[in-house]
C-alpha cells in the first residue's frame, strides 16, 4: 500500500523517479484480499503485486529506504550497515522532515536526509513503542486496513510535501525509494 501511494503522490506532483516495493515477505505472495480491496477503492490496482524479499543490492542502489515499523529498519541496517543513513521509518522521515524543513530547491536528497537525520542515534531502533511505526492491519477486520491506508496516504502526503516541495525530476537524485513491504 504504502509503495502504491507514495507512487502515486510523486507522479502527482510530477516527479518522476521509481518507488519499488521489497520486504521481509518471501517471493510472490499475493496481498491480502482486504489490501486489493482497500486500494482498489481508492482507484489503485494492486492484483498483480506480489512480495519481493529485499535485497542488499536493492538497499545499496536505493536513495532512500522506507520501512513502516523500526523492525524493518533494524532489518535493512543489519543486512547492509551502510544503508543506515538513508532508512528511516516513513513516520521518523515525516516527523523528522517537519522539524528539519522541506528540501530545499536543487538541495541533494542525501543533504536533506542527513539534515532530518541530525541527531540521530542507532539506539533508538532498539526500542519496540509505537511512536514511528504504522501498524500491521495484518489478519485484522477490514476497517484496520482502512484506518492504515489513510495514515498512509496521509503520510505519503506529507512526505511528497516535504521532500518534493517544488515537483518535477531531480536529476541530482537519481535512483529508487525502497519502500519495504512488510
Amino acid at each position: 500500500m504504502a509503495q502504491a501511494m507514495l507512487s502515486s503522490r510523486l507522479a502527482a506532483r510530477g516527479v518522476t523517479i521509481p518507488v519499488a516495493s521489497a520486504g521481509l515477505l518471501v517471493g510472490g505472495r499475493r496481498p491480502p484480499t482486504e489490501v486489493i480491496s482497500v486500494m482498489a477503492a481508492r482507484g489503485i490496482d494492486l492484483s498483480g503485486h506480489r512480495s519481493r524479499a529485499v535485497t542488499a543490492d536493492d538497499l545499496a542502489t536505493a536513495d532512500l529506504i522506507l520501512g513502516l515499523a523500526r523492525e524493518h529498519v533494524r532489518h535493512a541496517a543489519v543486512l547492509l550497515p551502510a544503508a543506515w543513513p538513508r532508512a528511516f521509518t516513513l513516520r521518523e522521515l515525516v516527523r523528522r522532515g517537519q522539524q528539519a524543513g522541506s528540501r530545499a530547491p536543487g538541495e541533494p536528497l542525501g543533504h536533506w536526509l542527513d539534515r532530518a537525520a541530525a541527531g540521530r542515534d542507532r539506539a533508538g531502533l532498539l526500542g519496540r513503542g509505537p511512536a514511528d511505526d504504522v501498524a500491521d492491519p495484518a489478519g485484522g477486520p477490514l476497517p484496520a486496513y482502512q484506518a492504515t491506508a489513510y495514515q498512509l496516504d496521509r503520510l505519503a502526503r506529507d512526505l511528497v510535501e516535504l521532500g518534493w516541495p517544488s515537483g518535477g525530476t531531480r536529476p541530482e537524485s537519481p535512483g529508487t525509494v525502497r519502500d519495504k513491504d512488510f
